[in-house]
């Protein structure tokens, strides 16, 4: 595995302080599943009562554990429940080996923990296509269960990384009828970034009273807005899982709740920016807005375009604001445009207007917009109400540096 020294100058100052939430308690070990000296699972183990929902990729070689926990979500149950991460191995592109992992893996977590199998929720994460040393994480679950603590979801956000440079924390707090609702998440996530579903590995745990119908709508919804609007170098995880538990242990129902509502979706935008402001490489964290398009769809997809290129996202990293490359992907990205109507943003730099350069246009203020850390580019394509906001980050060597040698 690559080996990461630095951590990203795009990221927090610090780790959240992240609240307690009732009703669930964490635990971490070092198993040994690939790295060596560091911590590699995480446990956590959810009172009964608690709902679960999940969102996950829709990649066609989609990992073991993915399609596990895509058969189990939804199913109604009261029981106690756990969730379970390694990371160092993907258990992805691993046939029969990966499904007898799953089972393995799940089986001595339920007996273990004392919680039905059919309520275990699996995820795993690194290299594809190597066998995962099950034994390795079934031998620790007695240390796990035995060193359980609800302050322990900051130790858990570190056992889940990969070639993250730092961990990944976010938290809301909400008051409803009087009462504290709680919610915190953490997530990995670094390359093979751009999700077709939710994000790399994201967890999110909330002592609020919801039907499992009803929070699988609420994160399925805000999933696109979030999640699908972030993309580090466009190449989508075998893995991506999101994961979501309410407890329900704070007495209250935070069913159509607009506070809570806005709460979920502020913890899972920090937690999607967290992952492209670790973006294997990453100096400059890019925001693209895209205005004026036919409708939302293809306003997205001139985002993404623009978002992905990576003749884009190494001009970003020279500094260079050179807006042709904008008008390429904008072209290319197949969704409809008309030249002649096509205005562009650097900041508050108008670049280019109704399809030619822009009279006022001063590349001396364009480049001054390029240096900094958080890069904004305005693209309106003057054909209807359609919009659409993402995130994704410049293209440095860096990157080469660490996927050359990913497997090493």
């Amino acid at each position: 595995m690559a080996k990461i020294t630095a951590v990203s100058p795009l990221a927090p100052l610090a780790f959240p302080q992240l609240p307690v939430i009732d009703g669930v308690a964490f635990a971490t070990i070092a198993a040994g599943v690939r790295y060596q000296g560091r911590t590699d699972v995480m446990l956590a183990n959810l009172d009964a009562g608690s709902v679960v929902a999940g969102v996950f990729t829709r990649s066609a070689t989609r990992a073991a554990p993915v399609l596990d926990c895509q058969e189990k979500i939804g199913t109604p149950s009261d029981a106690p429940a756990a969730i379970l991460v390694n990371s160092g191995n993907a258990n992805a592109f691993t046939g029969k080996n990966g499904i007898e992992s799953v089972q393995a893996i799940t089986a001595a977590v339920a007996q273990t923990c004392g919680v039905e199998q059919s309520r275990v929720f699996t995820s795993s994460t690194g290299v594809i296509g190597e066998p995962l040393a099950h034994d390795r994480i079934t031998a620790s679950l007695k240390d796990l269960r035995a060193s359980l603590s609800p302050d322990g979801i900051a130790d858990a956000a570190r056992a889940i990384m990969t070639t993250d440079t730092f961990p990944k924390g976010a938290t809301a707090t909400v008051e409803i009828l009087g009462k504290p609702v709680k919610i915190a998440g953490i997530a990995k996530g670094s390359g093979m970034i751009a999700p077709d579903m939710a994000t790399m590995l994201v967890y999110i745990f909330s002592d609020a009273q919801i039907e499992q119908k009803a929070l699988q709508k609420l994160l399925s919804d805000y999933t696109d807005t979030t999640f699908n609007c972030i993309t580090v170098d466009s190449d989508t995880s075998t893995s991506d899982s999101l994961l979501m538990a309410a407890t329900g242990r704070s007495g209250v129902d935070v069913t159509g709740n607009a506070a809570f509502n806005n709460a979920l979706h502020d913890v899972m935008l920090d937690l999607a920016h967290q992952v492209v402001r670790d973006g294997e490489g990453a100096t400059k964290f890019v925001e693209i807005n895209v205005t004026g398009a036919d409708n939302d769809a293809d306003a997205k997809t001139h985002a993404m375009a623009i978002a992905n290129s990576p003749l884009i996202k190494t001009a970003i990293a020279g500094e260079d604001p050179n807006w042709g490359r904008v008008v390429m992907a904008v072209g290319k990205s197949g969704a409809k445009a008309d030249r002649d109507r096509l205005s562009i943003r650097f900041g508050d730099v108008q670049v280019a207007k109704d399809g030619w350069r822009s009279p006022d246009y001063s590349e001396t203020d364009a480049a001054a917009h390029m240096k900094g850390e958080h890069i904004v580019i305005g693209v309106d394509l003057g054909l209807g109400t359609g919009t659409s906001t993402v995130w994704t980050c410049d293209l440095t060597h860096g990157y080469i540096d660490i996927n050359a040698d990913y497997r090493s």
